[in-house]
């Protein structure tokens, strides 16, 4: 062992030790190594840099911001819905579809994102049901972890192996090379968690997420909307069409308030805003809100050709993404007090309908549009989140929100571009597949076309990037080539080839250990970075393919179980679920000894020993 080697050595132990104890912050270690290593005079600068030019950062980043798109247009949140409704009352349902589907969001967006949807939906699923979160987040973050056992750009230790891999002049694996592996380590992980939940915590459980913050179910039976609200259709014929919300003037002629448009496009419904200048179509789909209890709503769509559609109490819920409502509150001084909605103009000003009101704690059962507005009144306002979100930033002296509801949360900026997003993740996962241009060049593609298609914008694009994560990357590089060219590489395959005897399966399993153990202290990216040049160099001393190995050093990456600081998704539901680090030793332990049993038997029927040629 030579000094150089020893020398690179320590600044390992050293990086470790950092990472253990989380001082100074990863990144930073990172950017401290990659100034480190030049100076030792066994790399140079420009090899300490290199990481920044390499295709498989940039890759990394416009993956990132395509997973960005999936939330700004709300596909990620739909997903979430469908578990919600799918789930019903059962805990064993409820862990199969929800591991199911953050595994398979996970496979084509980052890990932590989809975690990061998802905590808030388990939260409010765990208090439906009345059982701890703690019961919830673990499966939801092994199943993100699992998820980037999916396809090729699921994590960046799959990214990390596959440049290894074609920087020696192999064949790069393909996009759906690792989903063999990780559909069935996901069925075992199901199973296994299915038992596992009862070793949790389950006497905590979460306050009530709505305790501070009202919900639409609320106050649809505080104003009692359901009694006021109406969806109307607007059928052939209907002489509303063709016309403005302005020309109509229905709050004076019917006393009916727009709230929203649902409106009929190519591939999707949009649901649209009212706005004065707003031009009604033939389909158009009216949610109307009345202040009149007296109002005869079958002879108006008589005289109006116009149909009333069913108005189920979920479909407030269901228009949230677009549509919100809020609570304000008339403070003293302000210029509404005595003046009625109308002659406020209301609507004109705040872009906003009323449609409720409450004085002295009582809702107000006679005619809204008469009344006029005195200090305390809590008015209840509906229209876009983004009027909402104006009145709330601004600094009017005239109205206080006093409460938003929790389906804030829901709310999205671009939600009738969720088509645009799908179309174009299936083209970039298209392009993957076929291979018909490289990886990096198909996600840049992807990145142009949710720009050009306005489901993302430059500044959202730049916020969505981890970039912790990618200097992480680059910072680890270099120890790769370090360690490489002072024969820390060659030495250790030299000892595990003859831990490995003739048997390769030996070996695997033990790369598998070594992998998963160094998670234990270090990120997985990074492990990744440090083991896959190992992974070859045990390949070429055994003289087998180096397949087998590589993807049994991604897979070990990805099994991060064992403790809260192996992976970022494992940090992000230790709040939420109330986890110490021994829940994560006896949950994950198992599950990684699980995840390498199957690995072993596995890697080698798909991807033989069989040596193969270079490109």
């Amino acid at each position: 062992m030579n000094s150089d080697l020893l020398i690179v050595l320590g600044l390992l132990c050293a990086t470790i030790v950092m990472f253990t104890v989380n001082r100074p912050p990863m990144d930073a270690v990172a950017l401290l190594m990659m100034i480190l290593l030049p100076m030792t005079g066994i790399i140079t600068v420009p090899e300490a840099l290199a990481g920044l030019a390499d295709a498989n950062i940039v890759l990394i980043a416009a993956l990132f911001v395509i997973g960005e798109g999936l939330v700004r247009t709300g596909v990620a949140q739909q997903l979430g819905n469908v578990l919600v409704r799918r789930a019903g009352k059962s805990e064993t349902r409820l862990i199969l579809l929800l591991m199911g589907i953050v595994a398979g969001v996970g496979a084509f967006m980052s890990s932590t994102g989809v975690v990061a949807i998802f905590i808030p939906v388990v939260v409010r699923i765990a208090f439906n049901l009345s059982i701890a979160p703690g019961r919830l987040m673990m499966p939801l973050s092994i199943a993100a972890l699992i998820s980037g056992m999916m396809t090729l750009v699921a994590t960046a230790p799959n990214l990390v192996v596959n440049a290894e891999l074609t920087r020696h002049g192999f064949e790069g694996f393909g996009f759906f090379a690792f989903t063999p592996f990780g559909v069935p380590i996901l069925l075992i992980a199901i199973l296994y968690m299915f038992v596992a939940r009862h070793w949790l915590c389950s006497k905590e459980t979460l306050a009530n997420p709505a305790a501070s913050r009202p919900r639409f179910s609320t106050w649809i039976k505080e104003y009692q909307l359901k009694q006021r609200g109406f969806r109307l259709a607007l059928q052939s014929g209907s002489p509303w069409i063709g016309r403005t919300i302005a020309e109509l003037n229905l709050r004076s002629r019917c006393s009916l308030h727009i709230v929203s448009i649902e409106r009929r496009r190519h591939f999707s419904t949009s649901i649209l805003s009212p706005q004065a200048d707003t031009v009604l179509e033939a389909q158009d789909v009216l949610f109307v809100s009345t202040n009149n209890p007296k109002i005869d709503i079958n002879a108006l769509c008589r005289e109006n050709h116009l149909l009333e559609l069913p108005f189920p109490d979920a479909y407030l819920s269901d228009i949230s993404h677009s549509i919100g409502m809020a609570e304000l509150i008339i403070p003293p001084n302000s210029k509404l007090i005595g003046k009625t909605v109308l002659e406020s103009g209301f609507r004109t000003e705040y872009d906003l309908a009323v449609i409720g009101l409450k004085r002295n704690q009582q809702a107000w059962a006679d005619l809204i549009r008469e009344a006029k507005f005195a200090v305390g009144d809590v008015v209840l306002v509906g229209g876009s989140w983004h009027a909402i979100r104006k009145v709330h930033q601004s600094d009017h002296r005239d109205l206080i929100v006093m409460n938003m509801p929790l389906e804030l949360e829901n709310a999205v900026p671009v939600h009738a571009k969720a088509p645009f997003a799908l179309g174009i993740l299936a083209l970039v996962v298209g392009l993957m597949v076929w291979g018909v241009i490289p990886n990096v060049q198909a996600a840049l593609i992807g990145c142009l076309m949710l720009g050009l298609c306005k489901c993302i914008d430059m500044s959202s694009a730049y916020r969505s990037i981890h970039w912790q994560s990618l200097i992480l990357i680059v910072g680890m590089l270099p120890f790769s080539l370090a360690l490489e060219r002072t024969g820390g590489i060659e030495l250790a395959a030299g000892i595990l080839g003859r831990l490995g005897g003739l048997d390769p399966r030996i070996m695997l399993a033990a790369l598998f250990s070594v992998t998963a153990l160094l998670g234990l202290f270090i990120s997985n990216t990074a492990t990744a970075v440090l083991m896959t040049p190992l992974a070859l160099a045990v390949a070429g001393e055994m003289n087998v393919s180096p397949y087998p190995f590589c993807m049994t050093v991604a897979l070990a990456a990805s099994a991060a179980f064992m403790t809260p600081v192996s992976s970022p998704v494992n940090t992000l539901v230790v709040g939420p679920g109330r986890y110490s680090f021994f829940d994560f030793v006896r949950i994950g332990v198992p599950l990684a000894l699980l995840v390498m049993l199957v690995t072993v038997a596995l890697v080698p029927l798909m991807l033989p020993f069989t040596p193969v040629n270079m490109e």
